[in-house]
């Protein structure tokens, strides 16, 4: 099993920056895949980054430019660097996994961290 803590979000100006933090334990080894997703208020959850194991990195059009997401070693905190944030990146922002253990897959997410970008 993995747990998930995701930390660093809070109340930030229109056009600021954060820096959010997820940290894992458990099963470290088994994680192959780390991303970071938002639900905003009345919307569906929005997969917004992801980091594979090798490193290989995605981002969602919609933060293309302003996120980045990075992790400096394996067994790191993965980090979701948000820039130029817009009232619109208001959201409940969401750590979650995908592991792979004896062929089974899983899935494990984080509690979430509240973010606000005020107008």
């Amino acid at each position: 099993q993995v747990q998930l803590v995701e930390s660093g979000g809070g109340l930030v100006r229109n056009g600021g920056s954060l820096r959010l933090s997820c940290t894992a334990s458990g099963s470290l080894e088994s994680i192959s895949a780390t991303h970071w997703s938002r639900q905003a208020p009345g919307k569906e959850r929005e997969l917004l980054a992801t980091i594979t194991r090798s490193g290989r990195k995605e981002l969602a059009d919609s933060v293309k430019g302003r996120f980045a997401i990075s992790r400096e070693g394996a067994k790191t905190p993965v980090s979701l660097h948000m820039n130029n944030m817009k009232p619109e990146d208001t959201g409940v922002y969401y750590c979650h996994v995908d592991t792979i253990q004896l062929s089974y897959e899983n899935t494990y997410w984080g509690k979430g961290t509240l973010v606000t970008v005020s107008s």
